[in-house]
């Protein structure tokens, strides 16, 4: 693995506080809770009857109608990301090598609701009801396949599916797939489409999600706080541009931080509960440290995983405790799924692009509705309100069904250089 310094150069996303990095970063800013009660679906029957939705959702700008009708919805919320993306990174066919761009993305379940509607016309009607493109239609490599064919990218397209840690392994791997020489450029991030009855069912049949607050929409995700009681299904997708900072430097493009390192690791303890002292999660935090050629003292801000569930916050505090030591305490630590839910596959793309903006813009992003501070949560989760200071590096959780870990690290970058010391 060499050493190439990798960075971001563009970003896009589709969630329910915007549908382009830009807005959904305001939303975030704002302090804007995305959730609201369920529509997508009649919620009768079903425990849990919030959502965090994406809304006014419009693909023209991006593709043509017959491209938008052979997608599923998180093939097209990677679609428009990627190619917003694109079009912020200032990336034109003639400033790079389509053999050295590739796409590398983090996908959770696929085509939910395109395998949901199809199974339907299958057993309600018959065999020759269902479409001849059902299949492309919903696996879980669309998004990859269809924005390489679109920009005409002829090197690896690849998704990585792990759960909730989806995005961001598919980010650290294209970080690795720069360093590692393959490519010059690449596409990465994660999507996901889940607001359907099959995923809410067994997500509450699991009795995983908030059910507290079907009421009250916007306070039902509220990660760190005494009253969570469950996360809240997002949807949408996070998309940024990776160059080596050769390509980029070399075509004079704006950075918005580096991207330094990865860690990913297996908690080999149970299916959907977090190993009960963090063992992966801490691994998982200093080997992206380690790769990322960091300190602990020289990281500002956590990301969290946060996902306002009884199990996962403060598994993850003490697991940030351990690692960072009293440093901890120093930190600040904000979770975006007080705002935009849980994307699940999804969520470490949008997660990375909040991210790559707080070291962009040298603010902290806030915790949503954290109002009654639980003790076994005890560090600075930024309540409410964003706070400007200063953020040398920074790091981004996401843990995942089937014990994954995932975690990458940023450096800002001013005036031509990271800086993180």
């Amino acid at each position: 693995m060499g050493n190439t310094r990798v960075v971001i150069t563009g970003l896009g996303a589709v969630s329910s506080l915007g549908n382009t990095a830009a807005d959904t970063w305001q939303g975030v800013m704002d302090g804007r809770v995305g959730i609201g009660p369920l529509t997508k679906f009649d919620s009768e029957g079903h425990s849990t009857k919030v959502a965090s939705e994406v809304h006014d959702f419009d693909t023209s700008e991006y593709l043509d109608r017959k491209e938008s009708k052979r997608m599923d919805p998180f093939t097209q919320y990677a679609a428009v990301a990627a190619l917003s993306a694109v079009k912020d990174a200032g990336l034109g066919e003639d400033s790079y090598q389509p053999e050295r761009a590739g796409v590398m993305l983090g996908v959770g379940l696929g085509g939910i609701q395109t395998l949901e509607e199809m199974s339907d016309k299958l057993f309600r009607k018959h065999t020759t009801s269902v479409p001849p493109l059902s299949v492309p239609k919903f696996m879980g490599n669309s998004p990859a396949g269809q924005i390489s064919m679109k920009l005409g990218l002829l090197g690896p397209a690849f998704v990585v599916a792990s759960a909730c840690t989806s995005a961001t392994d598919a980010i650290g791997r294209a970080l690795r797939t720069i360093r590692a020489g393959m490519c010059d450029v690449m596409i990465t991030g994660g999507s996901e489409g889940l607001i359907s009855p099959l995923v809410f069912a067994g997500f509450g049949n699991l009795q995983a999600c908030s059910t507290k607050f079907n009421d009250q929409p916007e306070r039902a995700s509220r990660p760190f706080d005494r009253d969570r009681d469950g996360f809240v299904i997002g949807e949408g997708a996070g998309v940024m541009i990776l160059e080596s900072e050769e390509h980029a430097k070399a075509r004079g493009a704006r950075v918005y931080a580096e991207l330094a390192g990865y860690g990913a690791t297996c908690d080999a303890h149970h299916l959907t509960a977090p190993h009960p002292e963090g063992r992966g999660a801490k691994a998982a935090m200093r080997m992206a440290l380690q790769t990322g050629g960091l300190t602990t003292d020289e990281v500002d801000y956590v990301n969290a995983h946060g996902t306002s569930t009884p199990l996962n916050d403060p598994t993850e505090t003490a697991a940030i405790k351990d690692v960072f030591g009293e440093q901890a305490y120093e930190l600040k630590v904000s979770s975006s799924k007080s705002m935009i839910g849980h994307l699940l596959g999804g969520s470490g793309g949008v997660e990375g692009v909040i991210t790559a903006l707080a070291v962009h813009h040298q603010v902290f992003p806030p915790t949503a509705n954290h109002e009654n501070p639980d003790p076994e949560c005890d560090l600075d989760y930024v309540p409410i309100k964003p706070q400007p200071g200063e953020i040398r590096a920074a790091i981004s959780n996401s843990f995942g069904f089937g014990g994954h870990n995932g975690v990458v690290s940023f450096k800002r970058w001013e005036n031509g250089a990271a800086q993180a010391a």
